[in-house]
């Protein structure tokens, strides 16, 4: 069963639905928003740009879906980079009636099987606040791998906030020795 897809602009008025009904919930993990953000409109708008970078081949972005194939959260690989770091960033948020049932952890799974399998890059790299334990367990569940602290690495919430950076590397690619 699939449980990521690639985002399209049909997806808008379900993510902008989604959205507005979790707003308060992922309020603490987002930067601020503009009240566009949580229309279809701006959701269009987001999808749009994010499917130009794709096509670029610098981004990778998903829905997660529920088993009935409902759309109930994103995934994207961010800043793909070729050449000899092959390498990326990966977000992701599901809607607070979907959280801590595992669908997270499936997504991930997923979206770094392609990452390695498909796109066939080295290493994805995420972040999480310091104290968003739940995120941290479903990186960990996934193999990755705490290796840092970033000071004041993002704008959330309004306030540039310390991210512990965790990784995954893509066993298949011969490590130098």
């Amino acid at each position: 069963m699939q449980f990521t897809r690639l985002v399209t602009s049909a997806d808008a008025p379900a993510l902008a639905e989604l959205l507005r009904i979790n707003r308060e919930f992922l309020a603490p993990w987002d930067p601020i928003r503009s009240e566009d953000y949580f229309t279809a409109p701006g959701q269009r708008a987001v999808i749009d740009a994010d499917l130009r970078q794709h096509a670029q081949g610098s981004k990778l972005p998903h829905v997660i879906l529920d088993d009935s194939g409902r759309v109930i959260g994103r995934i994207t690989l961010n800043g793909i980079v070729r050449g000899p770091f092959q390498s990326c960033a990966m977000g992701y948020w599901v809607g607070a009636s979907h959280n801590g049932r595992g669908f997270a952890t499936r997504a991930v799974r997923e979206i770094v099987r392609v990452a390695f399998e498909e796109l066939r890059l080295h290493r994805v790299q995420a972040e999480t606040l310091l104290h968003n334990v739940r995120s941290q367990r479903v990186l960990e569940r996934n193999g990755f791998v705490r290796f840092g602290l970033a000071p004041a690495y993002l704008n959330i919430a309004g306030r540039w906030q310390d991210h512990a950076m965790y990784q995954v590397l893509n066993p298949s690619w011969p490590m130098a020795g």
